[in-house]
């Protein structure tokens, strides 16, 4: 009886002891469950990672060692004292030990694992990033693409006597017979279709290739009388000159007018480019136009010089025509009637110019220097003497007119105070321009005429304080009283 009860006692015992041991497992598991951290998470920036686990793993194994160690003490002892529970607590010593190593080993495992988590997120943040990065940079590519404007090919730089060369005879020809037949009643379209022709042709010529108005101000007289007509082939120019021979007077006169008045305005461009002029509004005409312009204008001012006789009271009247600016301009198409007509050249240059050397504030020495330049050139051209003499006097007309013949004196013998560096160039072309005055059959009505206009004058100027003047206005009195009896009436009634 005593043997059965101690057994249920013990049995009893037993139980509890394990229930007690399982009850401190689960509340073991809790407390680790409880205290587990999980690993921080990464915001696209370096953190400093610290592992709390491995800190509480080396505590808990401590203490896992400490209560293997204490366990085992009191089994050995408890096993001096009584025997009866040496089987349950080897069987709770060998549990324990399973369970302690069970979590050193799951330990072991969750913080091996947390930096493998933390480098896999790592790698995964910085592909991200990188992935970012790659899609920014070619999103800014791009912009900087869109923003970055191509530059468009520069044109060739096309002169005018490359554009020249171009022009084909046949062409022209065929082109100048076309319009003949489709325009022959309407001059003015002709003309105007023959300078489109020139247009076309010099269209990729720019405006640095045919700088005209620097150069007419800059350069010498004999360096723009061919401009641009020096690039135009003796074919072109032979063909286009007969083909203006066949146009009326008027309707190239009208040609000449609105050439010039083109060329003003871009004149008047470049002045206000020059001087900063903001009320210039005007457009300014194309450098093919401009190239057009003088190609179509020279050719006809010395096809038909005469056509700029007929325009001159238009252009001493009008103001436009008028002043220093357009003086290389003026220069120019008197130039081109000279290469026509060496006769018509001087009237023009007595007419337009020589009036000029009398105004203080019209002439300054720049501009006494190019007209002095254009009738150097005039009476230098080869036989040009003979030439001047036989037309000095056309269509009733003379070249130079009596009161050309007063300025010419008064300026070529001024006063000794009054003497410049021109005056010695006027001197050299005096006497042929003299001659050009005077010219005209001895004894005829027409010189008889002649003398008695010049004698008043001459008369005046002998009179004078001015030693050289008197000389010079001496021999002409002689010259009037030798040509017309009449003059020493006229000579007696002045002297009286």
């Amino acid at each position: 009886m005593e043997t059965e009860e101690e057994n249920s006692l013990n049995a009893a015992l037993i139980e509890a002891i394990l229930r007690e041991q399982e009850e401190e497992d689960q509340a073991h598991r809790r407390r680790a469950a409880f205290n587990y951290v999980p690993p921080p998470q990464l915001n696209n920036q370096w953190q400093t990672v610290s592992y709390n686990k491995r800190n509480r793993n080396k505590s808990s194994k401590q203490s896992v060692t400490a209560d293997l160690d204490g366990a085992a003490a009191s089994s050995s002892s408890a096993a001096a004292s009584d025997s009866v529970f040496s089987s349950v607590e080897r069987h709770s010593e060998e549990r324990r030990r399973r369970i302690a190593e069970a979590q050193i080993a799951g330990d072991n495992a969750s913080s091996d694992a947390a930096p493998q988590r933390s480098l896999r997120h790592s790698d995964d943040d910085e592909d991200d990033d990188g992935g970012d990065a790659d899609q920014g940079g070619a999103l800014n590519g791009s912009s900087q693409a869109k923003k970055v404007k191509q530059k468009k090919p520069k044109k060739p730089k096309v002169t005018v006597s490359e554009a020249s060369s171009t022009i084909n005879a046949d062409d022209l020809a065929a082109f100048l017979a076309e319009i003949t037949a489709s325009y022959e009643s309407q001059e003015d379209i002709l003309l105007m279709r023959f300078a489109d022709y020139f247009g076309r042709a010099f269209s990729s010529v720019g405006g640095a290739q045919f700088p005209w108005f620097k150069t007419f101000k800059e350069s010498p007289v004999v360096k723009i009388v061919d401009i641009p007509l020096s690039h135009i082939s003796e074919d072109i120019y032979k063909l286009s000159t007969e083909w203006i021979g066949h146009r009326s007077s008027e309707a190239l006169g009208s040609f000449v007018l609105w050439s010039l008045d083109s060329i003003l305005a871009d004149l008047a461009i470049h002045q206000g480019v020059v001087k900063g002029n903001k009320k210039v509004v005007q457009q300014q005409p194309s450098a093919k136009s401009q190239v057009a312009i003088f190609v179509a204008l020279a050719m006809i001012i010395r096809r038909k010089p005469d056509v700029m006789i007929s325009l001159l009271p238009i252009m001493k009247e009008s103001q436009k025509y008028q002043g220093q600016d357009k003086l290389p301009l003026i220069i120019w198409v008197i130039a081109q009637a000279s290469q026509g007509d060496l006769v018509v050249g001087l009237y023009l240059w007595v007419s337009l110019l020589l009036p000029m050397l009398c105004g203080k504030s019209s002439c300054n020495p720049q501009s006494r220097d190019l007209i002095l330049q254009l009738v150097e050139r005039i009476i230098a051209y080869p036989k040009a003497r003979p030439i001047l003499l036989n037309g000095a006097v056309r269509k009733g007309e003379r070249v130079v007119p009596p009161s050309a013949l007063d300025t010419l004196l008064r300026i070529t013998f001024p006063p000794p105070s009054a003497r410049v560096k021109a005056t010695e160039r006027f001197a050299a072309v005096y006497p042929t321009l003299k001659e050009v005055a005077l010219a005209g059959s001895p004894g005829s009505k027409a010189t008889k005429q002649l003398a008695q206009q010049i004698l008043s004058f001459a008369i005046k100027a002998a009179g004078e304080a001015n030693s050289d003047l008197s000389k010079e206005a001496s021999d002409i009195v002689m010259w009037c009283l030798a040509q017309n009896p009449e003059c020493y009436k006229q000579w007696v009634s002045t002297t009286e």
